[in-house]
């Protein structure tokens, strides 16, 4: 008998969503950085876990919107948590009950009729017990969540009782995906993450998140390598410059990076190719949402 079902991962930025979905899945396929709202898209990523397939929806972060990019961002978000069979909260236990997790809160009044909701405290190794045994206690009076887990995402603590749990409670059910695939994000959007990702640790507060990449062209080519060419699109003249660095030193060690760990991840040599262009106006091009994967029209 097998089961199979979609777990929507849901929280405020930073929580530590992609780790942990980078950790059910034993591969990197969620961007990670030290950064709040890095997750654009909905990322799906596939775990077994005995004969049960998890696929899981690593949504963007939820906060209070404010640019059309945002509010596509947050509507992803809900989408993603009513879609899905089985919906994993996680707060951050240093944080506790904030005012973003009072919102989501309220919002899964809204659509956990129906479905489990579930509870993960992660960073559970940055407050002592009797602090997590009352922040369980206040989370659940407010909520009346089918389970509480207590978890690093980052060092693995608890995860594994997790996903025996999401096993469990997923539909019985033919899998939805070969059992040997991670993820069903394009290739070409996992590289353009890479890339984004790359850029974010590099630039640190230099630049605003008016900036996205996106995979122009990808050549499989006759000796077995990848020649792929990407574009950077920021805002600004005075953003292309920060992109570039003194005498190209910034791009270049971007390209570098993204380009090993491209090639680590398809396990084969890849051709990078980056350039950056000035589109003052992409975030409010419909194009640009679709290649992150948003509805344009969510962000109105």
């Amino acid at each position: 008998m097998t089961r199979a079902g979609f777990v929507a991962l849901i929280g405020e930025p930073n929580a530590g969503k992609s780790t942990l979905l980078n950790r059910m899945v034993g591969a990197k396929v969620s961007i990670v950085t030290h950064k709040v709202q890095t997750t654009r898209a909905r990322i799906r990523g596939v775990a077994m876990e005995g004969d049960s397939q998890l696929v899981f929806v690593d949504t963007p972060g939820l906060f209070q919107p404010r640019r059309r990019l945002d509010r596509a961002m947050v509507a992803a978000a809900w989408g993603g948590a009513a879609d899905a069979d089985v919906v994993m909260l996680l707060i951050e236990a240093h944080r506790g009950m904030t005012e973003g997790v009072e919102r989501i809160l309220d919002g899964l009044q809204d659509i956990g009729e129906g479905r489990k909701v579930a509870l993960a405290i992660n960073k559970i190794d940055r407050v002592p017990s009797e602090a997590l045994l009352a922040l369980t206690r206040e989370m659940n009076e407010r909520y009346g969540f089918a389970e509480t887990f207590m978890i690093s995402a980052e060092k693995g603590h608890g995860v594994q009782a997790l996903r025996e749990w999401l096993a469990a409670e997923v539909p019985e059910g033919p899998w939805l995906y070969p059992e040997d695939q991670i993820a069903d994000l394009p290739m070409r959007m996992i590289a353009a993450e890479m890339t984004r990702e790359k850029l974010t640790l590099r630039l640190h507060q230099e630049l605003p998140y008016q900036m996205t990449v996106e995979t122009e062209s990808w050549e499989e080519r006759k000796d077995g390598s990848a020649r792929v060419e990407q574009v950077i699109y920021v805002v600004r003249d005075g953003h292309k410059g920060i992109v570039l660095g003194h005498k190209g030193e910034t791009i270049k060690a971007v390209s570098k990076a993204s380009r090993e760990e491209l090639a680590e991840f398809l396990g084969r040599k890849v051709h990078l190719f980056l350039q950056v262009k000035v589109r003052p106006n992409w975030l409010e091009e419909a194009e640009r949402y679709s290649e992150m994967g948003l509805d344009f029209k969510d962000g109105a």
